[in-house]
């Protein structure tokens, strides 16, 4: 069993198990990173979280083929019919944020699939520039967003206004050599490293301090896809 599990998408097949099983506990949309609209039955919801299970395990499967392609088809649904709708209505740094962290997730799932075929054809390099913007957008939200960036950060951490800008413009540092290809290899990984990092040093004890927050577990397991993501678009980067 253990040969049959990939190892490199643990975090990307966790976090998107974790996201189903989340969705079918609470019996709800993922919040705002899966923005449905109010007319959608609740019951669907119990469908969403049953895709999400089934694309993390398909992702860390080995020899899983075309099934791989589910969840970052699942994704890039999202972003078409979720986000990009949100971000033409409203257009702010704030909509793009929530596009861009979907895309990043699609992104990662896309590049998995890439490296199994050889990283030939044109998903490889559709992960990178997708990814590589998405790293982008991340960066921008920490500079606009800095105050409220600066109050996620845990309250023994000193300088919180530093560690915003300094994470921002870390974000769009990995962003621009993702996209160029200068150095990205490295930037994906340290992408992954901060997001890791995030994952141990903030959401685990949001979510510990209050277990019963649907917002909480999915900022926790989103979190763990896009340091997922980063390590599979690190791989395709070889």
């Amino acid at each position: 069993m253990r040969g049959r599990i990939d190892t490199g998408a643990l975090p990307y097949g966790v976090g998107a198990i974790g996201l189903g099983l989340v969705t079918i506990h609470f019996h709800r949309f993922a919040l705002q990173w899966q923005p449905v609209p109010a007319s959608v039955p609740a019951n669907f919801a119990w469908i969403s979280g049953l895709v999400l299970l089934a694309g993390g395990i398909a992702a860390l499967t080995r020899g899983a083929g075309a099934a791989r392609l589910l969840l970052p088809a699942y994704y890039f649904l999202w972003v078409v019919a979720l986000h990009a709708p949100a971000v033409a209505r409203a257009p702010s740094v704030g909509s793009l944020l929530g596009l861009a962290e979907i895309l990043a997730l699609a992104s990662g799932g896309t590049a998995l699939v890439a490296s199994g075929r050889g990283a030939r054809g044109w998903l490889g390099p559709a992960a990178r520039m997708a990814f590589g913007l998405s790293a982008l957008v991340f960066g921008l939200s920490h500079f606009v967003y800095t105050d409220l960036t600066a109050a996620m950060v845990p309250g023994w951490i000193p300088h919180k206004l530093y560690w915003a800008y300094a994470t921002g413009a870390a974000h769009a540092a990995a962003g621009l050599a993702i996209l160029s290809g200068i150095a990205g290899r490295l930037a994906a990984t340290l992408l992954a490293v901060m997001a890791g990092g995030f994952v141990v040093l903030l959401h685990i004890p949001r979510v510990a301090a209050a277990p019963s927050s649907q917002l909480e577990w999915t900022m926790l397991f989103i979190a763990t896809s896009i340091a997922g993501a980063a390590l599979l678009v690190r791989r395709w980067l070889r």
